[in-house]
């Protein structure tokens, strides 16, 4: 797709986002310029100099002409990669069954040997794209059936199935590029969890909204998940406190943490991730409750995180070196470390170094590696600047990918 014609700000902005999706104090920071000056360049009430439009270039890695050019910016799209089968599934294309419904027993091993499956995968999508459309027809059948029958029980227990099934689909297509699919699935885990009256689960339901909201670029999206996040865990503190409860309650912290460090409000971040978040974590212990391998490591994790959406790749890096992930039961969460390690790395020019991290992220998961968004274009912008010595490998790995 072509965009309109952009200011010179507006395609500072673009390609600041589109390769790398680097943060302005950290653009600023490798320019030499202020992050407020950036900040008026893209928002068009500055007009860069030619030694400071120069500079922006090679930080983007785009000739400068490209911010210079009066025609649009060419945008690769971010492939949209859920199974068709799986959407059919989930608009109801295969709906019409007159079996007897499986057992919330025979489903709820479905479920949860589909979850293991999609934390423990390499090819992951692969396979959830087998078994999701049959188990989404099953669950949502069972629940037709169990809620016209005469046994609240097993019908609570179906409905605690399918808020787990939901859950899990709200990861798939996530990372499968389908927000709008995403979106719909966080609903209906929030209304079955609801209807089954399990106060976890609800918060569980909310975490998974949270996740959502932070993934979508709509102005107000941040603070939203950061809302949704904050008034599960008003709720969540009507209900018993259980070990469960406090581990699902530190999850959602993370949310919180998370929205305030992509509204660049660090202190805040901070003081959030170490006050609530480890305070929780130190309670509760490593665990993956509800799949949200909330744990000290996932909080460790995310103090890196803030330091590398805030620029600070040394702190970043320093905060890296205290962390181990090889115990973590969700390869994805080991995935997202390794990318944000070589982010941090790729703030620093240290090409060695973001090859090494990617090669190892592509043992980890490929196909996670050939989805992300982030991923596609720190590979393809080292592609354009690395050195001879590298380029071999870095080609291959686009081929491998392919990127091209």
């Amino acid at each position: 797709m072509i965009s309109p014609r952009l200011p010179v700000g507006q395609k500072v902005k673009y390609y600041r986002r589109k390769n790398g999706n680097r943060t302005q104090a950290a653009i600023a920071g490798l320019c030499g310029i202020t992050e407020r000056y950036l900040q008026q360049i893209e928002a068009g009430q500055k007009v860069p100099s030619a030694d400071v439009l120069s500079r922006l270039a090679a930080e983007l890695g785009v000739p400068i002409a490209a911010l210079l050019a009066e025609d649009g910016v060419e945008e690769s799209a971010i492939p949209l990669t859920a199974a068709p089968a799986v959407a059919r599934a989930l608009m109801g294309c295969d709906r019409p069954r007159s079996s007897v419904a499986a057992s919330p027993a025979e489903l709820r091993e479905r479920v949860e040997q589909a979850w293991r499956t999609w934390q423990s995968s390499k090819d992951r999508f692969t396979a959830a794209a087998l078994v999701l459309p049959d188990l989404i027809g099953d669950v949502e059948h069972a629940v037709r059936v169990t809620r016209a029958g005469n046994d609240p029980e097993a019908r609570r227990e179906v409905l605690r199935v399918a808020a787990d099934l939901y859950g899990l689909l709200r990861s798939y297509c996530r990372r499968a590029g389908r927000l709008d699919l995403s979106l719909m699935v966080a609903d209906r885990a929030i209304r079955a969890a609801e209807d089954a009256d399990d106060p976890v689960r609800i918060a569980a339901a909310q975490w998974n909204l949270g996740h959502v909201l932070l993934s979508h670029s709509e102005p107000g999206a941040l603070e939203e998940a950061k809302e949704v996040a904050l008034r599960a865990v008003e709720q969540l503190h009507e209900a018993p406190v259980t070990a469960e409860s406090k581990a699902v309650e530190g999850a959602l912290e993370l949310v919180a943490v998370v929205s305030d460090a992509r509204r660049r409000q660090w202190w805040e971040a901070r003081r959030r991730l170490e006050q609530r978040a480890a305070a929780l974590a130190e309670q509760v212990g490593e665990g993956n409750v509800q799949w949200t391998v909330f744990g000290p490591t996932n909080v460790a994790m995310h103090a890196m995180s803030i330091e590398m959406l805030a620029g600070e790749a040394s702190e970043g890096l320093r905060v890296a070196d205290q962390i181990d992930t090889h115990g973590l039961p969700s390869r994805e969460r080991q995935f997202t470390f390794g990318l944000e390690l070589a982010r941090c790395h790729d703030l620093r020019r240290e090409d060695a170094a973001v090859l090494v991290h990617l090669l190892d992220l592509e043992e980890i998961a490929p196909e996670d590696l050939a989805r992300n968004p982030v991923a596609r274009s720190m590979i393809l912008d080292l592609q354009k600047r690395v050195r001879p010595t590298f380029r071999r490998q870095v080609n291959e790995l686009v081929q491998r990918l392919q990127l091209v």
